[in-house]
């Protein structure tokens, strides 16, 4: 590791005495950790001063040199140094990602909160990465507040969610719009909701040709709407995060040239059940055009959409971070009560779509 990078030991890892002269770093709940010792007992204690002041603000010379001002052999403070960071207890924050970091107090102490998870599941950069990406929520439903809130808190720096209409009662929920919003602008009502989780966060439209690094389509049937066709010709990375009735649904997520598209998973859906092109076109009209169900607003319950929006922001992190591949490319993560957990089911690019010859896959 290059002297440019700065080591970060969480505030959430322990570092404990378990003896004298004995220090423990991490490894309390089945995670690995790192035992050292034993030491002289003054060396434990401004060994335990040294790791708990692990900040990521200073390069590892600068910690050396201060191990030695305080009396620690380099040499074995390296050797610490090493071990925690390959038991995955150290982490490395890049040049990059700290001057991405927030400055004011307020907003360092959130990023403190969020930066290690951003560093575990990425890379050196991940986090500036997460600062200047922009994701477009389209719709202010009982999924897309939360996540958009979400996303801000998890430092993507530009979050827009876009809707028209007012809130009503049935849009309230934790996390999201609440119910001294209704009556409100749905648009304002989100963004403040954003803005609560996330003060700093960018809350701008982005400028009209600009393609956002995502766009997360939240609206129950918006992937059979046949108006969105152009997300994929226009190159915009879309995610599908909705309830549909009493499932919850994360994906497909597209990335045009390297996936298939919605239509994909329309013509897959019509080889199946032929009568399918004929339910989505009602599944799509207003609820005052039919009888049954209404398929505009999202009105699963608390926990479903709770647990929708937490799997799509894994979804969309892995997307914007660039470094997993989510689990959601080709497929839809499907949530059922009781248990709420993602199950897969796979939507394989469609050999009758012209999205296939798009670009490289």
């Amino acid at each position: 590791m290059t002297d440019s990078h700065r080591p970060l030991l969480p505030r959430a890892v322990p570092v404990l005495r378990v003896a004298p002269g004995t220090l423990q770093v991490g490894g309390v709940d089945g995670d690995p950790g790192l035992r050292v010792g034993p030491l002289p007992d003054d060396g434990a204690q401004a060994l335990a001063v040294l790791l708990r002041g692990l900040d990521g603000d200073r390069p590892v010379g600068a910690v050396l040199a201060e191990a030695v001002a305080a009396g620690l052999d380099r040499a074995v403070v390296s050797d610490v140094l090493d071990g925690l960071r390959a038991c995955g207890q150290l982490l490395d924050v890049s040049s990059a990602d700290l001057l991405a970091a927030a400055h004011t107090p307020a907003a360092r102490a959130r990023t403190e909160v969020e930066l290690p998870a951003a560093l575990r599941t990425g890379s050196a950069g991940t986090w500036r990465r997460r600062r200047v990406a922009a994701v477009v929520v389209d719709g202010a439903t009982r999924v897309g507040v939360p996540l958009a809130a979400m996303l801000a808190a998890s430092g993507v720096g530009r979050v827009h969610v876009r809707d028209r209409g007012t809130v009503g009662a049935a849009d309230t929920v934790v996390g999201g719009l609440s119910a001294a919003d209704e009556g409100r602008p749905r648009t304002l009502a989100a963004a403040d909701a954003v803005r609560r989780a996330a003060p700093e966060v960018d809350l701008r439209p982005l400028p009209p040709g600009t393609v956002p690094d995502l766009l997360v389509l939240t609206r129950p049937w918006a992937a059979v709407d046949p108006l969105l066709g152009h997300l994929h010709t226009a190159r915009v990375p879309h995610l599908v995060a909705t309830v549909r009735g009493e499932v919850g649904v994360v994906g497909p997520l597209v990335v045009p040239g390297r996936t298939g598209c919605l239509r994909c998973a329309e013509a897959t859906r019509t080889d199946a059940a032929p009568g399918w092109p004929a339910l989505a076109t009602q599944l799509r009209e207003p609820p005052t055009a039919r009888t049954g169900p209404p398929a505009g607003p999202v009105t699963g319950s608390t926990g479903l959409c709770a647990a929708t929006a937490v799997t799509a922001l894994t979804q969309a992190l892995a997307h914007l971070d660039g470094t997993a591949a989510p689990l959601a490319l080709d497929a839809a993560l499907e949530l059922r009560s009781p248990d709420l957990l993602p199950h897969r089911r796979a939507w394989p690019p469609h050999p009758a779509c012209a999205c296939r010859t798009a670009g490289p896959r």
